[in-house]
């Protein structure tokens, strides 16, 4: 049985910094394209507000028992026309001002009208705007608003992902590879995924977070017209408030995405490397655990074939991700409530009335906003959009990385061919 350090390493091809970027953009275009829906419905669902319990008094009319939502009407008050004709504040009301009348005619010839209870109409438009899972809100949007909305943000989407990828999997190869690195010399090969992952996702999202908090509140928006009100809406934040507004997420970006990172490449290159010490082992080599691996390692998976590769880098890219997704949905959910209900903060803002919403639970820090959120709604406020968090961020992470993986494959055999080392 063969030892992997007594075999004669042979030099790597080294893959240019715009073939890596090149395979990034490949990864970003497949990957928003196959998980944008699922975004879509994650965003709707941690932004939507709380059902209120079906048991709770009913108010027998509007002049006497007025929501306490309609006690601050906003100027642009709109006429939603659904089933029958109501008003709603910002579209996402659950009770009606202007309840539905019917006419019928009585026995003399003259009309008679009747009208309807406001809640009954209510009801039905909560239970059609509200999801209770995935696949609900998948079907609801698919069927209120077209096919073409589970896309929505898909723009924005691509005009982040590229920049972001790139920025993300170059940084962090170098991190991990370059010899000028301070992480390859002085962090050990058990912690060195961590604090590369975490470096390399703090400058990708400081120069793609006005973007995304773009996207958010374009994907968290019912209806039509909502590019051009999303974009309104953040150039009256930024006239009220200045650029810096557009990092205002940044923060909760920080909370959620940093640990993420360190939590998805620790968990990527684990399983990584256990997949390729068990085909090493199969092909009796054995890796001594007294020496580095990472060396050894990146020159057996140089020699695996195409499907190798994909096969190892999308489960260990599912997995890793799944977990990462998993702990950090609690952040997700304070990152998402923050940059879409800030959106009314903006409107009370330019009209002169910031100082009402002052003491919202969302202009709190993280900690104390996830702790009012576990306060008032339990684990699973804290955890709401999990699984829709999941079935995205996993896919997701398992087709970047895998068509990073494969793209870099790729461009080294063409090194290596243009370089003669290749017989053909």
């Amino acid at each position: 049985m063969a030892r992997m350090e007594d075999i004669e390493p042979e030099s790597e091809t080294e893959i240019s910094a715009s073939q890596k970027m090149l395979s990034a953009v490949s990864g970003s275009l497949l990957t928003s394209l196959l998980v944008t829906p699922l975004d879509v419905v994650r965003v709707r669902l941690q932004s939507q507000p709380a059902v209120c319990n079906s048991s709770a008094p009913r108010p027998t009319s509007v002049s006497t028992h007025i929501p306490q939502p309609f006690t601050n009407l906003p100027p642009n008050l709109g006429v939603t026309t659904c089933c029958k004709e109501v008003f709603w504040v910002n579209n996402n009301a659950q009770y009606c001002l202007a309840t539905p009348t019917t006419s019928t005619p009585t026995i003399n010839g003259l009309t008679h009208t009747t009208t309807t209870s406001p809640v009954d109409c209510a009801i039905d438009e909560t239970r059609r705007k509200n999801f209770t899972s995935t696949l609900d809100g998948l079907r609801k949007i698919a069927r209120n608003e077209g096919i073409p909305s589970l896309w929505r943000g898909l723009s924005p989407t691509l005009v982040m992902a590229i920049p972001a990828n790139v920025i993300y999997f170059t940084g962090y190869d170098s991190l991990r590879t370059s010899p000028h690195s301070p992480i390859k010399t002085y962090v050990s090969d058990a912690y060195a995924p961590l604090l590369a992952g975490s470096l390399a996702r703090i400058a990708a999202a400081t120069v793609i977070s006005p973007i995304e908090m773009f996207r958010t509140r374009m994907q968290a928006t019912p209806g039509t017209g909502v590019f051009r009100a999303t974009l309104s809406g953040l150039q009256d934040m930024v006239a009220a408030q200045g650029y810096t507004s557009l990092w205002r997420g940044l923060t909760l970006t920080m909370w959620r995405d940093v640990p993420f990172s360190g939590i998805y490449w620790w968990g990527y290159e684990a399983t990584r490397n256990a997949l390729t010490d068990m085909r090493d082992r199969q092909r009796g080599r054995v890796l001594d655990p007294q020496r580095s691996s990472t060396r050894l390692r990146s020159q057996s998976r140089s020699k695996e074939n195409h499907t190798t590769t994909l096969v190892d880098s999308f489960t260990a890219g599912a997995l890793s991700g799944a977990v990462a997704a998993v702990v950090t949905t609690p952040f997700d959910v304070g990152k998402t409530r923050q940059q879409v209900l800030k959106h009314a903060d903006d409107i009370a803002t330019s009209a002169g009335k910031g100082s009402a919403m002052a003491t919202r639970p969302e202009d709190r820090s993280m900690p104390r906003f996830l702790y009012h959120i576990f306060r008032t709604e339990g684990l699973p406020g804290l955890f709401r959009g999990w699984a829709a968090r999941c079935l995205k961020v996993a896919p997701a992470c398992a087709i970047m990385i895998s068509s990073y993986e494969i793209g870099k494959k790729m461009a080294r055999n063409v090194n290596e061919r243009r370089d003669g080392r290749v017989e053909t």
